[in-house]
């Protein structure tokens, strides 16, 4: 067992973890955290994606213990007080959430490229949500979504 301490969606969190434990698992099963989910389990997904200091990486192939003294947020965090970021809202404006299993993941990497303050187009947009699978909407109305909230 190895103590860790990191910041979760803005939060101390200190606690003990096995060596073997990802990220995923510590989120989910041990803070309750289920908006973290498991896809695939190898990285195809997206599904498991939290953002690491701002970048997005897949939960489920992180060591918990690689977080220590470092930074998590999971989509909980776009979420103040009871409301919708505007993330969240222009998502639901444009249907661009369906079944929901891949929406944690896209918006946290949609978060995360406006947040870069890169210049926005289409084709970057595509690469930054390319590591998350979506099975309902087909891609068009995410994509649309982060065009709204980039204003591009």
């Amino acid at each position: 067992m190895h103590r860790i301490n990191f910041l979760l969606n803005g939060k101390n969190i200190e606690i003990d973890v096995e060596d073997h434990i990802t990220l995923l698992e510590l989120l989910r099963d041990k803070l309750n955290i289920t908006s973290v989910k498991e896809g695939c389990g190898i990285g195809e997904c997206g599904a498991c994606t939290v953002l690491l200091d701002g970048k997005p990486i897949y939960s489920c192939l992180t060591l918990a213990l690689k977080v220590d003294e470092r930074d998590v947020k999971t989509v909980e965090y776009l979420s103040k007080d009871g409301s919708l970021s505007k993330i969240q809202e222009v998502f639901i404006k444009n249907g661009a959430v369906q079944c929901g299993y891949c929406t944690p993941g896209m918006l946290l990497c949609a978060y995360a490229l406006i947040n870069t303050k890169k210049e926005i187009t289409e084709d970057v947009i595509k690469e930054a949500i390319s590591g998350n699978l979506c099975r309902c909407t087909g891609y068009i109305q995410i994509i649309e979504a982060i065009k709204d909230v980039a204003q591009i």
